[in-house]
């Protein structure tokens, strides 16, 4: 079973993941299912260090979460000379061959979401068969030492979803709406489950997120049908924007929040559409994820020392999009 983690080794992880994003900062979803590229070319302004890294996540086509990821990988694996093969796939069961397909073809390192952890710890314990290093990232902070991943970068989902409803209550939030776009979803789940705990009254809504007009259709309805929603809650940003129609459709007046950030959405929050989002920085967790693979291989450092490496919740409102917004525009916020 995982280790008990306390809030204090929490802290801890994520004031290093906070030094590691200021180092990043100092230097410097789209994609179809199951689909293999060359994120990385080996040529890379610092080491050249000829390693060969899968990156293999649950991306669902069109998601522009997914973009900043991958730019944080690519960024990593040129400044090390790695070539990254990147795939995705939504579902699990293909998830997990895209790993065994990684571990067959020999690469050095794997770096993994585990959304669904349970369906994919038969691959990765292959790959730890084979002395291949395996790292977790965005998916899976309570499973990832039990599946066998060696460190895991990303947010407490449980927390942010804590912090999300306990920002609700002091709004004057009464009844939320918490839109799940993925079924399955052991980190989706958790953020709901959290912001319950500040929000009583909070109801989850399965919605298709590959299927942007039914999204909009589901809660229309649901908003249309139930008045007493004064908040909803979107797990992804191009769901917000989904939610946004859906609101404006109903004649809803609750207000919106969001996980995660795309331009449009950071947009949405800078015109006061969207009251805030709660950001865990993608970005960072692709670069951290490709790095820690280099410097596992290179040097035999461990990063996080077996905790995990928080790199949120971090909190985008109007105090702050001013100047947050570039970044986003930029693709590494």
């Amino acid at each position: 079973m995982t280790p008990t983690r306390t809030r204090k080794s929490l802290t801890v992880a994520a004031g290093m993941a906070t030094a590691a994003a200021l180092a990043l900062a100092a230097c410097s979803s789209g994609g179809a299912p199951a689909s293999t590229a060359d994120a990385g070319s080996g040529s890379g302004a610092g080491d050249n260090s000829g390693y060969t890294f899968a990156m293999v996540t649950h991306e669902t086509p069109g998601d522009t979460f997914w973009d900043k990821i991958k730019a944080g990988a690519t960024q990593a694996a040129k400044n090390s000379g790695i070539t990254l093969k990147y795939s995705n796939d939504p579902d699990p069961a293909k998830q997990a061959t895209l790993i065994q397909n990684a571990v067959d073809s020999k690469v050095d390192g794997i770096a993994t979401t585990l959304a669904t952890p349970d369906a994919l710890a038969g691959a990765v314990k292959s790959a730890n068969d084979a002395g291949i290093p395996v790292v977790a990232f965005n998916s899976g902070i309570d499973q990832y030492q039990e599946v066998g991943a060696k460190m895991y970068f990303g947010s407490d989902e449980n927390l942010a979803g804590e912090a999300t409803g306990k920002r609700i209550a002091a709004a004057g939030g009464k009844k939320v709406l918490c839109v799940i776009q993925a079924a399955g979803s052991v980190a989706l789940e958790a953020r709901c489950a959290g912001v319950k705990k500040g929000i009583p009254a909070t109801e989850n809504i399965q919605v298709n997120g590959a299927d942007d007009p039914s999204v909009v259709s589901a809660l229309q309805a649901k908003l249309a049908q139930d008045s007493s929603i004064d908040w909803i809650v979107t797990l992804g940003a191009p769901i917000a924007l989904d939610a946004l129609k859906a609101m404006d459709a109903a004649s809803s007046t609750a207000k919106l929040a969001t996980f995660d950030l795309n331009v449009d959405a950071a947009q949405a929050i800078q015109d006061g559409e969207i009251q805030f989002s709660v950001d865990q920085q993608p970005y960072v967790q692709g670069y951290l994820a490709i790095q820690s693979l280099y410097l596992n291989k290179k040097n035999g450092n461990d990063i996080g020392g077996g905790l995990a490496v928080l790199t949120g919740p971090s909190f985008v409102d109007s105090k702050n999009i001013g100047v947050i917004l570039p970044f986003a525009k930029n693709n590494t916020r």
